[in-house]
């Protein structure tokens, strides 16, 4: 079915004199979970990978990803017209550099300027030039030949009360419009739907996690313009925004708005700002260029918002605690499916108070599918959970007190020694990143070593970022917090790590046609001491639940990896055996048992 699509829109790029074009995987806000209405990528090619952009000209169909779905792809592009192009893999050309080489001269490069940030369309401008060939952003052309599209939901909203946010709209408008004079700007342009959602303490009701609402923002000294489809708003919203003065307008009248600023100074982040949005500015304006604001200020998160998120975690460690006795008492005895075990982990989210979504689609996966470390399990295609191998879960929820992301991997039944191995030296990494101390001004650069070190030593990698920033009751991918161990200047992830910052801890490895492991807990950086040497920061953890010890190999291990594993264990029973049955209670306390108390370690 792909491959008709794809020859519709070679058909219509014909049509247009469109001699390439180009499919991101966003929306008009540069988010990176999108609403169905945005997936033409997964349209047009097969990959319903979240993350994947495709240049298509007459003769040739590339799909460019990161390791993170190289196996994924692989798998669903079988038999497509569109190849794999693996990104960072040697003899694969980057976007750009296949584009300049394959682009006739005076050629046409085509996209939909909505969902491409200005920061990509602009360097689209300048390599165009170069070609004598021009730019075609008005025309939507994959939209066109998607006959029965999904339609673009009115969101409903809903306002996070300040019990949860900590800081009300005007205390946060105040903030913004100060870090506006001092970048002496007079209008902010702001799109990106984190931003906006913390901005407002505004959310929306979702099945799919995604509760950022669809919204654009103009903020001057005295206004507030927020510009969204308004059709489902209640009497109560609409009074909760007239008394904050925020003029609520229509969601397209964006461009209008933009196109009537005349002498001012604007400031805008070019990649998340579309470039359709961005060529409406004046040239009569001012541009100021730089991160919004708002997202190192929400990045921090405030102590009542730490406070929730306490809360949040020991809800979350309760489901999913429970939900791994079940499993581990009858994974692989009786007939089970991947997305049945997804959705029992979903019911015992759902029997918590305050819970409102999956902050993410769940990653449930056996054996070698759990390989691909994006892999998502449908209905249609999808494997049973089978009686010998790795089972791995990786899945979040949405609380009233903020967002959560863990990950467990479990024995069911035999593995092998090898596999044994690769579980320890993944769990050896998340706990040691865990207990890091480090001296303020550390980035995630400085620290990732800790969680790659025992894969390293043995000669293992896994092929994507170590840890990610985690919103408040948001995206379960936020910038600008991360940790990596090199810097990818398009993430924005490599700040120094600020006191509140919540960010993932989850090495991995990954053995392809044979099985994959991800340990994840989440971190909050805190203050340590403060001495001569300066002050020292340390993280908080936030998940509890138990790490299978079937699938541990005490012996390759160091003494301070066993201290710490039961550790964190006699902290998970601690904090959660309130809320188990007794016999939950029963298994947690064998699964939490301390290990090594007899083990001679070899010298």
């Amino acid at each position: 079915m792909a491959n008709e699509h794809l020859r519709e829109l070679r058909t219509l790029m014909k049509v247009r004199n469109v001699d390439a074009y180009y499919v991101p995987s966003s929306d008009f806000h540069d988010s990176e979970y999108v609403e169905d209405y945005f997936k033409c990528r997964a349209f047009l090619s097969g990959f319903t990978g979240s993350a994947g952009t495709m240049v298509i000209t007459q003769a040739f169909s590339g799909m460019w990803t990161d390791g993170r779905y190289f196996v994924q792809a692989k798998k669903e592009l079988e038999g497509q017209d569109t190849r794999l192009m693996a990104m960072g893999e040697e003899g694969v050309p980057t976007i750009e550099e296949y584009l300049m080489d394959h682009m006739p001269e005076g050629g046409v490069l085509g996209f939909d300027g909505r969902v491409v940030n200005a920061a990509q369309g602009r360097k689209f401008e300048t390599m165009m030039a170069e070609k004598h060939a021009t730019l075609s952003v008005g025309d939507d052309l994959a939209g066109e030949v998607w006959e029965e599209r999904p339609i673009l939901p009115a969101p409903e909203v809903w306002v996070l009360d300040v019990k949860y946010a900590g800081e009300t709209v005007a205390e946060k408008l105040a903030r913004l419009r100060a870090a506006m004079k001092k970048e002496h700007a007079t209008v902010h342009i702001l799109s990106s739907l984190d931003d906006v959602a913390w901005l407002f303490n505004i959310r929306k009701n979702s099945d799919d996690g995604n509760v950022l609402a669809p919204a654009f923002t103009l903020i001057t000294e005295d206004e507030a313009r927020l510009f969204i489809n308004s059709r489902k708003f209640s009497p109560e919203l609409c009074a909760y925004f007239e008394e904050n003065h925020v003029a609520i307008e229509k969601y397209d009248a964006i461009y209008d708005a933009v196109a009537g600023i005349r002498n001012e100074t604007v400031l805008l982040e070019p990649g998340k700002v579309n470039f359709a949005l961005y060529k409406k500015i004046d040239a009569s304006n001012r541009i100021v260029e730089a991160m919004n604001p708002t997202s190192r200020m929400k990045a921090v998160k405030n102590p009542v918002e730490m406070e929730n998120l306490r809360k949040a975690h020991l809800k979350d460690g309760v489901a999913l605690t429970k939900f791994l006795c079940w499993m581990k008492k009858n994974a692989g005895k009786v007939e089970l499916t991947e997305t049945e075990a997804a959705e029992r982990l979903e019911d015992y989210r759902k029997a918590q108070e305050g819970y409102l979504g999956p902050s993410f689609t769940t990653i449930s996966a056996f054996g070698s599918n759990a390989a691909m470390c994006h892999y998502h399990a449908t209905k249609e295609q999808e494997s049973p959970v089978g009686t010998d191998g790795f089972y791995l879960v990786d899945s979040g929820g949405q609380y009233y007190e903020g967002t959560t992301d863990v990950t467990r991997t479990i024995a069911v039944g035999h593995v092998t020694d090898e596999m044994k191995e690769h579980f320890t030296l993944v769990m050896m990494g998340m706990l040691r990143l865990m207990n890091a101390k480090f001296l303020y001004g550390c980035r995630g650069l400085n620290v990732d070593y800790l969680a790659r070190g025992p894969l390293w030593e043995r000669g293992f990698d896994f092929n994507h970022g170590t840890g990610h920033g985690v919103g408040f009751l948001s995206a379960v991918h936020e910038r600008p917090n991360g940790i990596r161990w090199r810097i990818v200047p398009e993430r924005q992830d490599s700040c120094v790590l600020e006191e509140g910052m919540l960010t993932s801890d989850e090495p991995g490895l990954y053995i392809e046609g044979s099985h994959g492991i991800r340990t994840e807990n989440l971190s909050l950086c805190r203050k340590a001491e403060k001495n001569g040497y300066g002050q020292f920061m340390c993280f908080e953890n936030m998940t509890f639940a138990p790490i299978d010890l079937d699938a541990v190999d005490i012996s390759v291990m160091e003494p301070s990896d066993v201290r710490m594993l039961n550790a964190y264990h006699k902290e998970v029973r601690e904090k959660l055996s309130p809320y188990m049955t007794e016999e939950e209670n029963e298994w947690l306390k064998e699964a939490t048992r301390p290990i090594g108390e007899d083990y001679t370690w070899r010298i």
